[in-house]
């Protein structure tokens, strides 16, 4: 049988942010903090990405310590990222535009390697929020009458 590594997800950014473009990046990552990731010790709440030079870093991303070592890692430590140097540019051009955020969607592994798929948005107003509410409400009722007429 083979194990499935867990797939970590912020459902929370498509609530806040209208995400318009999507990014999958490598992440620099110690040993402990890869086994911390398989095990699903992770929480990207409140994390997002910023550009230093020709460098992502993800801050707030916690990884919570693994239990079976001696090492001491801060789990809040920054975290690099690895993009090609025309992503980066292609984001810095966006992220210097008012309103536009870089922030971690979720944490997978692609053939043994961590990945993180990153998620440039927008910042939603109060409005937009209920507009969507509203949306998946009427949707829900359509699909709950099509269920009863069958």
């Amino acid at each position: 049988m083979v194990e499935r590594s867990p797939e970590i997800s912020n459902k929370q950014v498509y609530r806040d942010y209208e995400i318009e473009k999507k990014y999958e990046a490598g992440i620099v990552l110690f040993g402990n903090e890869i086994k911390s990731l398989r095990a699903g010790e992770v929480s990207l709440k409140g994390s997002f990405v910023k550009v230093d030079g020709e460098e992502l870093f993800v801050q707030n991303m916690h990884i919570t310590p693994y239990d079976f070592t001696r090492e001491e890692q801060d789990p809040l430590r920054l975290k690099k990222l690895l993009l090609h140097r025309s992503e980066i540019r292609q984001i810095r051009v966006k992220l210097n535009e008012r309103g536009y955020a870089l922030l971690p969607l979720k944490i997978f592994f692609h053939r043994g390697y961590a990945k993180v798929e990153l998620g440039l948005g927008k910042g939603k107003k109060f409005y937009d929020k209920r507009a969507d509410i509203k949306k998946k409400e009427v949707n829900r009722d359509i699909a709950r009458e099509i269920g009863r007429r069958r």
